[in-house]
């Protein structure tokens, strides 16, 4: 028997999957603990749209992702610290102050996780950093330190 699964399922699968159960399992087990529900017409037409929006949106996503990263590649970020004797920095640039610098610039919400710095940027001087906005889609910028 052809079910839909409402919940993931250990042995089965996951939740939104179209899967194939034995009569009984699904039945005795799946349909009365509401688990699954059966796969007849209109439950497959649901999971058809609810699958074509899924696609719609990622699809989206990542045309987003490439229009975004085309007008990131390359760029230089310019940001200004305090430092001591030495140029050594007062603390040091995080990935986060480089994604709220990104937003200022170009109105491009990052997540700090997705920022990933070349190594600590303790010091002033230019380093390289990647900006993860989909899977896949990387791009690449500079950030440069300045006295402030």
């Amino acid at each position: 028997m052809k079910v839909i699964l409402l919940q993931d399922v250990k042995s089965l699968g996951k939740r939104g999957e179209l899967v194939e159960a034995s009569d009984g399992y699904a039945r005795n087990y799946l349909l009365p603990r509401k688990i699954a529900k059966e796969a007849n017409a209109q439950a497959m037409n649901e999971y058809k749209n609810a699958e074509n929006s899924k696609n719609y949106k990622i699809a989206t996503q990542k045309a987003q992702a490439e229009a975004d990263k085309a007008r990131l590649e390359g760029k230089v970020f310019r940001m200004t610290a305090r430092a001591g004797q030495g140029g050594k920095l007062f603390g040091s640039i995080t990935s986060k102050q480089v994604a709220e610098e990104i937003k200022k610039q170009y109105n491009i919400t990052v997540d700090k996780r997705k920022v990933v710095l070349e190594s600590d940027i303790k010091e002033y001087g230019t380093y390289k950093a990647e900006v993860k906005l989909f899977t896949g889609i990387t791009a690449h910028i500079d950030v440069q330190v300045s006295e402030a």
